[in-house]
């Protein structure tokens, strides 16, 4: 089937004259953008084009990707990507009564507290970023942006999805964004803080330094078993994707918070999609390979994108831990000066030495009762995944 992109206008855009005026742009292929063109919008981003085509061709259940984008002329002056699914509301909440309340309640009643939803960010990146052409003044931004949200809930009402919302928008908001979603009646809900790590150290044992000596003790008797376990740096699975998988979906099972599911195209398509730019740092004993991290990085900062163990034999070898500093080392190695460590488990990782960057989501439900309904709920559903590492 031909895809078509939904072209929406603005009213004033309708009256201009002005052959420059922005005309806004819904595409379900990100294949149908010029990759230089969405790149320009998002200067010192990891996760590019070439990222987003891995996630969007890894065949992730339940997921319809999106592009949002306002054009002028030839150049793309402001994009975000975006999803649609089926989103169950307590997706975010630990393990406990209330959840498993809900579960058992939508054993019965099978849509109970699940929404259709346009999601203007990616459920397979880090942060959602609104991205602008570096030629577009800021004093320009919040109309761009407010033009983009008017075709983006346009779009979400075609595709019958009563929710809309903006995932892991970072603190602080660019200035004049905020306001754009307040008029249009967002609702804000916390959601897990970006855990990073700045190399201002030139060894490890200058990074133990600056931890405290109750940390610092752990790690050391972490690392013991460090001799036992040979790491090594692969640009391609091979033959060892079915293990990597194994490994991920184990680990994807002892975590409290579920969204999607990841898929052998997409640990593969990364590797293949950026090169040069990602690899996997595989932990072996002997010829068992019990843990893999998947890391995309450019010449400034490394991200830790998905770490997967066996459970039992991981953790007898402190794989996470060996892990952590491993990742310190390929940093110090390449003169890349911040490591990113993701949202999960982030009170352990300020134990480590890392600091947080809030994220926020902001959601709007079409029908006000239920807007205000969610609103008053959404304590409930914050993120927080703070506690220990499980993986």
């Amino acid at each position: 089937m031909q895809q078509q992109a939904l072209k929406v206008r603005s009213p004033e855009t309708q009256v201009s004259s002005d052959p420059t005026s922005a005309v806004a742009m819904i595409v379900p292929s990100i294949r149908m953008l010029d990759r230089d063109a969405w790149d320009a919008c998002f200067p010192g981003e990891i996760e590019t084009y070439d990222y987003l085509l891995a996630v969007e061709e890894a065949g992730i259940d339940g997921f319809e990707w999106r592009y949002a984008i306002m054009r002028e002329g030839d150049e793309i002056v402001a994009a975000m990507p975006a999803f649609l699914c089926r989103y169950a509301l307590e997706t975010t909440l630990e393990a406990g009564r209330f959840r498993r309340t809900v579960e058992g309640i939508r054993r019965i009643f099978s849509g109970f507290l699940t929404l259709r939803l346009a999601c203007l960010g990616s459920p397979c990146t880090e942060t959602a970023s609104i991205g602008f052409h570096p030629d577009i003044a800021q004093a320009r931004r919040p109309k761009l942006f407010a033009e983009l949200l008017n075709a983006f809930e346009a779009h979400a009402r075609m595709e019958g999805c009563s929710l809309t919302a903006l995932k892991d928008l970072p603190h602080p908001i660019p200035s004049g964004l905020e306001p754009v979603l307040a008029a249009r009646g967002y609702a804000e809900i916390g959601g897990l803080p970006t855990a990073c790590l700045d190399i201002g150290f030139d060894t490890i044992d200058a990074y133990f330094a600056a931890l405290s000596s109750a940390t610092r003790k752990d790690m050391r008797r972490k690392l013991r078993s460090r001799q036992e376990v040979r790491i090594e740096y692969r640009k391609d699975f091979n033959d060892l994707l079915p293990r990597v998988m194994q490994l991920y979906r184990e680990t994807r099972e002892r975590s409290g918070l579920q969204f999607e599911e990841l898929t052998p195209a997409y640990f593969d398509g990364v590797l293949k999609g950026m090169p040069g730019r990602s690899f996997c740092a595989m932990y072996f004993v002997g010829d068992d390979l019990l843990a893999a991290n998947l890391l995309i990085h450019d010449k400034d900062r490394l991200i830790d994108k998905f770490f997967c163990m066996d459970g039992q034999k991981g953790r007898s070898h402190n794989l996470y831990y060996l892990s952590w500093c491993t990742n310190l080392e390929y940093c110090l190695n390449h003169g890349i000066g911040r490591y990113q460590s993701g949202q999960a488990y982030y009170r352990n990782k300020v134990r480590l030495g890392s600091r947080l960057t809030a994220n926020a989501m902001y959601f709007r439900h079409s029908n006000p009762l239920l807007q205000f309904a969610l609103k008053m709920m959404s304590p409930l559903f914050a993120a927080d995944d703070g506690g220990e590492v499980t993986a």
